[in-house]
């Protein structure tokens, strides 16, 4: 008997099974008290070791030499802080018919985080694009959102959702920036050993983000916030996300023709201009919303695991176009990323 096998153009990312757990256990065993206050100190620790090891993977060098192709890296960032928020802001007319003031935050909190690096490389690879722009595309969006979402978040969502603030800013810059900024003044003797251990400190990327996750829905339950979210409003969620990602899909790729950019540079930009990071966004949102975090980031992890599934299926048309066939397989991460494969979380 033949065995069945879920669709390789259609990934279901483990992570956000994992993720999805942790909401379930923040659910039923949430932590209150002193357990809380554990959980919560061990998640600001959580959420600056994560950023510092960000700093510390990202070379400078690479960068620099990034910069070159500077007309499709504006782009990008274009797409991700100036064109998502400004549809995040259209969509206030759909609070609160179709959707509650938290989740109309959460959504237009989704479209000021940076762009994702790892999917975005994965994707582009497949679709047989500039690889190289897509790493260093990537690499800009989430450096530049360390600052600009944080900006973005004070101009735009204000008291919304329980908070930001100048504290929320302060806390920002201690949490999120000054690690960062570390790991990049030690990379110097520290980036061999990021590298060859890259594998393990990515579970540890990843715990991280689980212990945020926990801390933030834990805080909710005790809160009572998910008693305000229905399945009418999540569907209601959805679909607005729905539209959302095929607006942005659609203009980044007919948008870099117009711009006059060639095919395998149109992929780049589609593929990191229409996505949101999963792993910059969760311990934003936990600096932000405090306990409000809960509803901020369910848009998000609903946009993440959607992208996903629509991403595969877009590149895995794009590399086979007509004239993907002339076109050679990127060299930078080819080898490393397997067509078919879902993309870690970022």
């Amino acid at each position: 008997m033949k065995r069945l096998q879920w669709p390789s153009w259609m990934p279901i990312d483990p992570y956000i099974l994992l993720l999805l757990g942790t909401v379930g256990l923040a659910a039923l065993l949430p932590a209150r008290g002193t357990g809380a206050d554990v959980a919560s100190g061990a998640s600001t620790a959580a959420i600056a070791f994560l950023f510092f090891l960000y700093g510390a993977r990202l070379s400078t060098r690479e960068a620099v030499e990034g910069l070159k192709h500077w007309r499709l890296h504006v782009t990008v960032l274009a797409c991700t802080f100036v064109v998502f928020p400004l549809l995040g802001l259209a969509a206030r007319g759909l609070e609160p018919v179709l959707l509650t003031h938290n989740l109309y935050t959460g959504l237009l909190f989704l479209t000021l985080v940076p762009s994702t690096i790892q999917s975005s490389i994965a994707f582009t690879s497949m679709a047989r694009g500039n690889v190289p722009a897509a790493i260093c595309a990537g690499s800009f969006s989430s450096l530049a959102g360390i600052v600009v979402t944080p900006l973005l978040a004070a101009a735009l969502l204000g008291n919304s959702g329980g908070g930001f603030s100048a504290d929320s800013l302060v806390k920002i810059v201690l949490q999120l920036l000054v690690p960062f900024l570390a790991g990049q003044v030690l990379r110097r003797w520290i980036g061999g050993f990021i590298t060859r251990h890259k594998k393990v400190l990515g579970y540890v990327d990843r715990g991280s983000i689980l212990l945020v996750v926990y801390t933030a829905f834990s805080e909710g339950m005790v809160q009572g916030i998910w008693h305000q979210v229905s399945a009418v409003r999540l569907a209601g969620l959805l679909a607005v996300e729905a539209v959302l990602l095929a607006v942005m899909l659609t203009l980044t790729w007919y948008g870099g023709r117009a711009l006059g950019f060639h095919r395998e540079d149109r992929i780049a930009i589609q593929f990191a201009g229409s996505k949101k990071s999963l792993a910059s966004g969760l311990p934003m949102a936990s600096v932000l919303f405090g306990a409000h975090a809960s509803l901020a980031v369910l848009p998000l992890m609903l946009f993440h695991q959607m992208q996903l599934m629509v991403c595969a299926v877009i590149a895995k048309r794009r590399a086979h176009d007509p004239e993907a066939a002339t076109t050679p397989v990127p060299p930078v991460a080819a080898s490393r990323i397997a067509v078919g494969t879902a993309p870690r979380s970022d």
